[in-house]
């Protein structure tokens, strides 16, 4: 995996601007904050889903033998962009936890709403498993 980052740019905070990567791909569908056995958000606190919905991501990426150092894009869904900025401080550090410090390329997005009722938000991640 390379990191793209154009001469003169300025260095980007807590993801990548480009990622080449070659290998087998693994696509994980938008995780949101709930318990994954019973579809239930068991906090309404946006860091509390954010952790959860890492997890998720995770989890999934274990099945194909994959790391969280393996993805190479995210998308970030959140309902509240306010909400999602004032909890910069607390999400990086949940991030770091969860992920480590891998920042793949990332999109943040503020949508309308969610399907699942009570989703403060939901990602979307890429990931390449080396050949």
């Amino acid at each position: 995996m390379q990191i793209l980052q154009p001469p003169g740019w300025g260095k980007p905070k807590g993801y990548s601007n480009g990622i080449v990567a070659k290998g087998r791909l693994v696509f994980v569908a938008g995780q949101v904050g709930w318990n994954p056995q019973h579809e239930k958000f068991e906090s309404s606190d946006f860091i509390a889903q954010a952790r959860q919905a890492l997890s998720n991501v995770v989890a999934i990426l274990a099945e194909a033998g994959a790391k969280p150092e393996h993805i190479v894009r995210m998308t970030w869904y959140v309902g509240d962009r306010d909400e999602y900025l004032a909890a910069g401080k607390a999400l990086g550090a949940v991030y770091r936890e969860i992920i480590g410090r891998h920042f793949p390329v990332m999109t943040g997005i503020q949508v309308a709403g969610f399907v699942e009722n009570g989703a403060k938000l939901e990602i979307e991640a890429t990931a390449v498993l080396p050949d």
